[in-house]
C-alpha cells in the first residue's frame, strides 16, 4: 500500500523542501558515521543499504509519513552506527 498524497507537478511546500534538507542531512551524517566501520566490504554494504532505504521512500510525498520513516532510520542506525549524532 502507498502512502502518497496526489498534488500537481511543482507544488512542493516549505515543509516538504525542509524535510528534503533533513533527508540529505541525515544520509550526510550516516556516511561520515559508517567511516567508523573498519572493514571495507561491510562497510560498502551498509552505506548501500542506506541509499537503498532512502531511494526505496523516495516516492513518499506526506510529510507526516516522512518524518516518521526518518524517526524509524534514525533509531535503526543508531544501533548500528553508535557514533551518528
Amino acid at each position: 500500500m502507498q502512502h502518497t498524497v496526489s498534488r500537481k507537478a511543482g507544488q512542493l511546500t516549505l515543509k516538504h523542501f525542509i524535510l528534503k534538507q533533513e533527508v540529505l542531512d541525515f544520509y550526510k551524517s550516516t556516511i561520515r558515521a559508517s567511516r567508523a566501520i573498519t572493514d571495507p566490504v561491510t562497510r560498502g554494504e551498509t552505506v548501500a543499504w542506506i541509499r537503498s532505504e532512502i531511494e526505496r521512500n523516495r516516492h513518499i510525498s506526506d510529510p507526516g509519513i516522512i518524518e516518521d520513516r526518518l524517526k524509524v532510520c534514525r533509531r535503526e542506525l543508531r544501533t548500528t552506527l553508535p557514533n551518528l549524532r
